[in-house]
């Protein structure tokens, strides 16, 4: 049996972040990751995603030509050069994190993980034990029991990454980031696409506001968007695949020759035999508190396999605070912070947020203050011929502290930051007025409803 401190079972963001930081502290840590390595963000997720994106913005700014004075000229999309070019890229990418996963300051087990124990995990012929586990496995597609569908066959975000042959049609499943990000790319570059969404808006973790400048640009580009329809099943005859649904009390039809089932993904954790290590886990899902801590004190769990914010940047703050409290028993633990918490989504137009939404404020009892600004009466944005969305922010009726801030437009993922640092600090709407704001800019937006808000604080 070989001995380490700290034991960190997956090599991607979250997990090496958990590493770096526990060998930092004077830990002898071991990863455990059986591959490929690189991890969910550099090989499935925000890397790839990002590339191939890039190339259909690309494609719709040319198509625009016109709208700029300028001579259009047809914008034929190649899959084939636009995947090759992902997969150089991404090869780029988890080479440097291949590089330091190697690193000798770690010892690297490419073998799969299993516990024994709470104690004890078997890996390949190897038995390990540690003080302290950490688990960042990442996430899976989840798989939805839908009649039908198994037979007809599909594709999840993972493998429609790696088609080469462009499909003249798609059935998108879903209306998360993921679906809504590759339904535009593939319709933007010629497929036609459907997309299917149970709630009545694509985003329904977000308020609506946010989502309706999204189905708009959608449906301009001739995105069929199917918005409270319920599937019930599926056929396939020949070489097209067909959702029935229904949508409004009445069943309708949607046919393609591909299906991207986009419905979710679930924490990657089949296979450790968490029974053994007496870890408590709920519908597929580990319990973990604001420490990261599972139902054992001393096996963590972090980024998508914690379930919590699926997003990398706060995986790797979760992965430091895991190597943190894992290192260090005898100090006060440090604890997620959620009030920072913030999303982006890559559509055109880009959606970004921070801090609590108008839905999360009605379901927690928060008090609150809102206002709007819309793109289309704004100069920088009109100069760019961006006139869809519109920035939102909530405060505190009597202080003006900001409770969130949200971007439906240009360059959201960008102009979010700016509200991030207001809200880090505590700051006010009074606050965001006394910051300079250049003109022309897009940011110069977010004074608009600020001012609308200081104006109503009493």
């Amino acid at each position: 049996m070989t001995m380490h401190d700290v034991i960190v079972i997956g090599g991607g963001s979250a997990g090496y972040a958990a590493a770096r930081m526990a060998q930092e502290a004077g830990a002898d840590v071991a990863i455990v990751d059986r591959g490929p390595l690189g991890g969910l963000c550099i090989l499935r997720g925000c890397m790839p995603t990002k590339t191939i994106l890039r190339s259909s913005e690309i494609s719709s700014l040319i198509r625009r030509a016109g709208e700029f004075g300028l001579a259009s000229i047809p914008a034929k999309a190649d899959l084939a050069a636009i995947i090759a070019r992902k997969d150089r890229l991404v090869r780029e990418f988890a080479e440097d994190r291949i590089k330091a996963l190697h690193d000798p300051r770690f010892t690297l087990y490419e073998e799969r993980a299993t516990f024994r124990s709470p104690q004890e995990l078997q890996v390949g012929r190897h038995v390990l034990s540690a003080k302290a586990f950490i688990i960042a496995t990442g996430s899976v597609p989840s798989r939805i029991p839908i009649p039908g569908l198994e037979e007809a066959g599909y594709l999840t975000s993972d493998e429609l990454l790696d088609l080469k042959d462009q499909p003249a049609s798609l059935l998108v499943l879903g209306g998360g980031p993921v679906a809504t990000e590759l339904a535009q790319f593939y319709q933007r570059i010629g497929t036609a696409v459907t997309l299917i969404q149970r709630a009545t808006h694509v985003h329904s973790h977000l308020d609506e506001d946010l989502a309706g400048p999204v189905e708009t640009r959608f449906r301009e580009e001739g995105m069929a968007v199917c918005t409270g329809a319920k599937l019930q099943r599926f056929t396939k005859a020949g070489a097209l695949r067909t959702a029935h649904c229904e949508q409004g009390g009445r069943e309708q039809q949607a046919s393609a020759e591909v299906v991207l089932q986009a419905l979710g993904r679930r924490p990657n954790i089949d296979g450790l035999n968490l029974e053994a290590a007496q870890v408590q886990v709920q519908n597929g899902r580990l319990l973990v508190n604001g420490e990261m801590r599972t139902s054992q004190p001393h096996i963590f769990a972090v980024g998508d396999a914690a379930d919590v914010h699926n997003v990398v940047h706060e995986a790797i703050l979760q992965g430091e605070i895991a190597a943190y409290n894992a290192v260090h028993p005898q100090r006060p633990s440090r604890r997620l912070d959620n009030r920072l918490v913030c999303e982006v989504i890559f559509t055109d137009p880009q959606v970004a947020t921070v801090g609590l939404t108008e839905k999360a404020c009605r379901k927690q009892d928060v008090s609150y203050l809102a206002a709007a600004h819309p793109f289309d009466d704004h100069g920088k944005a009109l100069c760019l011929g961006e006139r869809h969305g519109h920035v939102k922010l909530l405060c505190r009726p009597k202080t003006g502290e900001l409770l969130g801030a949200h971007i439906v437009g240009p360059e959201a993922g960008e102009l979010i930051h700016e509200l991030i640092a207001v809200l880090y600090y505590h700051g006010t709407v009074q606050d965001l007025l006394r910051i300079p704001h250049y003109h022309p800019t897009l940011a110069e937006i977010f004074t608009y409803p600020a001012e609308a808000l200081a104006a109503q604080l009493g």
